[in-house]
């Protein structure tokens, strides 16, 4: 009774006109954001953060929030289409998505991203709004040790992403890490690997990395090449956007797995969509009857990321909001419009300001909604992109890339460190190694590490710290599983091959 009654204020809250109104003004800008390459949610919030100083907070909360999700939806056009992620919990889309778009289905691919985007985003939720509270909690029990081992496992799952070699996919996680170390210890101060350049005191930018390992790679691999299929206006049709009975039903698992993982990486601070997505492609690759076909447009591998990245959205504000801890920089910013406001985020936000939290929940489905109903009719119009030549289409691709990394800090440097790990990514690709567990590797380096020492300083050096927890121990143990089911995957396939072709 208390959840109708709940639900009621959050209607009357988010139905009003004003907080419908920056509703859709949010959603709108997150997907044009997520559609440029290089530019992300957290530089538009920090753009229009001064703008809801004069707004009442549930209102910009709303709106801001309407950025926040609004980007994966808008992120995974550009991965599906041009191979580049808008965003980089869009990275992962890539790997599938823009094989379906050079098969000719790219309509396909960005109405089933779509549908999985909306039921990820409803079920994380109504996991926000019954869950809350006892995820909260739980979430608390995770130490330095626990934090250690699920990082561990997310790496490993890195390396299974790799179509043929698992080493192949381990080595370029090894190098992700090593990225991932450049710039300034969070312990003693001691700069690395920085070869003097003052521009990499603060790391490597993220965005950089994964446009230049996805964007500038797939430009150089695309000169002189054939590049699949071309399209023409008549190709364009509703019919050729519907998906088969088939990949319906193959995709019902793999949006129910990504929203779980999606859900619990979402709620633990530190952790957030590109995680969740990463995690969620790497397993359904190991658990779907269609594994053959990753990499190659298999409709899974767009489904269980895009599901993950969007349930993770939501269920990020349940430790920024219930606990105040900020599981993002994003989410630091929201947490920030609120104190401005006079807000404090916590145990009793949900007490002392009810028409704050539930109107906010109703909005996620409103704006989700509103995300629906624009994105679909938009599809015919994201697929005509194809039909431009690529002597027009890429040089253009090259000048957005250029104008969102520069504009993140306004630093010629980043478009050259974009354009080094093009390079790198070109070479990768060429010599048969995949790039995605590079961008994970990277990701998950610096927390590993962070995590790692940490408990060991809380345990004084005593490695045990590591199985003294349920959970690290739980998380440990289910990366050596993973570890011998992909050997053991590995040899099931390379023995069916063998039979097939003997």
């Amino acid at each position: 009774m208390d959840l109708i009654n709940n639900l009621s204020l959050g209607i009357g809250v988010a139905f009003s006109f004003n907080n419908l109104f920056y509703c859709f003004i949010g959603v709108l800008l997150g997907t044009v954001v997520g559609i440029i390459p290089g530019i992300g949610a957290l530089t538009a919030i920090s753009m229009l953060l001064p703008l809801t100083f004069y707004m009442e907070p549930t209102t910009a909360l709303i709106m801001l929030a309407g950025i926040w999700y609004g980007t994966s939806y808008g992120g995974s056009t550009t991965s599906i289409l041009l191979n580049i992620p808008g965003t980089p919990s869009n990275a992962i889309t890539c790997l599938d998505g823009y094989p379906m778009a050079q098969n000719g289905r790219a309509g396909v691919a960005l109405l089933m991203t779509t549908i999985a985007s909306f039921a990820a985003a409803s079920i994380g939720i109504i996991i926000c709004m019954t869950l809350a509270p006892v995820i909260a909690q739980y979430a608390l029990r995770f130490g330095p040790p626990e934090y250690f081992a699920i990082i561990l496992f997310g790496l490993i799952a890195a390396s299974t992403i790799s179509n043929d070699s698992p080493i192949r996919g381990l080595a370029m996680v090894v190098v992700g890490l090593i990225v991932g170390t450049v710039g300034m210890d969070v312990y003693t101060g001691a700069l690395r690997f920085t070869v003097g350049f003052p521009q990499l005191v603060d790391g490597i930018s993220l965005v950089a990395l994964a446009v230049g390992i996805f964007g500038i790679s797939e430009v150089v691999m695309s000169i002189g090449q054939n590049l699949g299929k071309r399209f023409t206006s008549k190709d364009i049709t509703i019919r050729s956007m519907l998906p088969t009975k088939a990949e319906l039903k193959s995709s019902v698992a793999p949006v129910l797995r990504g929203t779980a993982f999606g859900t619990f990486f979402g709620t633990l601070p530190g952790t957030g969509p590109s995680i969740a997505a990463f995690v969620a492609y790497a397993t359904e690759k190991r658990v779907s009857p269609n594994r053959r076909n990753f990499g190659k447009g298999a409709v899974e591998g767009i489904m269980a990321p895009e599901a993950a990245n969007n349930a993770a959205d939501q269920a990020s504000f349940i430790p920024t909001l219930s606990l105040g801890i900020p599981g993002s920089p994003t989410m630091a910013l929201m947490l920030g419009a609120l104190l401005i406001h006079g807000i404090t985020p916590g145990p009793n936000l949900i007490a002392e300001h009810p028409s704050l939290f539930w109107g906010l929940m109703v909005s996620f489905w409103i704006g989700n909604l509103i995300l629906l109903v624009l994105n679909i009719p938009l599809i015919g119009l994201w697929v005509r992109l194809l039909t431009i030549p690529y002597h027009l289409l890429y040089p253009a691709i090259l000048a957005f890339i250029c104008v969102g990394v520069y504009s993140i800090g306004n630093s010629t440097f980043d478009v050259f460190v974009t354009a080094a790990f093009g390079l790198l990514g070109f070479l990768a690709r060429y010599l048969g190694y995949p790039v995605a567990p590079l961008l994970l590797g990277f990701v998950l380096g610096p927390l590993l590490e962070e995590h790692f020492r940490r408990a060991l300083l809380v345990a004084r050096g005593d490695f045990s710290i590591f199985i003294g927890s349920g959970i690290s121990m739980t998380f440990l143990a289910l990366s050596v599983a993973l570890i011998v089911w992909g050997g053991f995957t590995t040899w099931r396939d390379r023995l069916s091959r063998a039979t097939s072709e003997g």
